[in-house]
Parts: structure tokens; C-alpha cells; sequence
């Protein structure tokens, strides 16, 4: 039996979970990830793992109203 962990819950989102997460399309994603400094992306290889808290501390800094 496969059990999954909800997206709300997991620690790590893939591009495509941070998209449906955060309702930000992936190329946005790629570009606000793709900074040196970007302290909310894990790379692992090529790939990219969000640090989903820090992701939206991240947005709601920089989104508020």
C-alpha cells in the first residue's frame, strides 16, 4: 500500500507540486529560482526541490499588498 504525504505537508516540492502549491506558473517558478542566491531551491543534479516554507515566506515578502 502506497502511502502519500499531502502537499501541504511535505517538507520538499517538486517544480510541478510548487505550481499547483503556490498557483505560480513553472516558468515563473524557473525564473525566480534560477538566481545564485535563491535560498528556497535545493538542487539535486539538474533538478530543483523547493523548500516549501521558505518558498512562501519568499512570496508573501515580496507579494504583499
Amino acid at each position: 500500500m502506497k502511502h502519500e504525504v499531502p502537499i501541504w505537508q511535505k517538507a520538499f516540492l517538486t517544480l510541478e507540486e510548487a505550481a499547483a502549491y503556490t498557483g505560480i506558473g513553472m516558468q515563473k517558478l524557473r525564473d525566480l529560482s534560477s538566481d545564485d542566491h535563491c535560498d528556497f531551491v535545493l538542487w539535486n543534479g539538474a533538478k530543483r526541490m523547493f523548500k516549501r516554507k521558505k518558498l512562501v515566506d519568499f512570496l508573501d515578502k515580496s507579494f504583499s499588498i
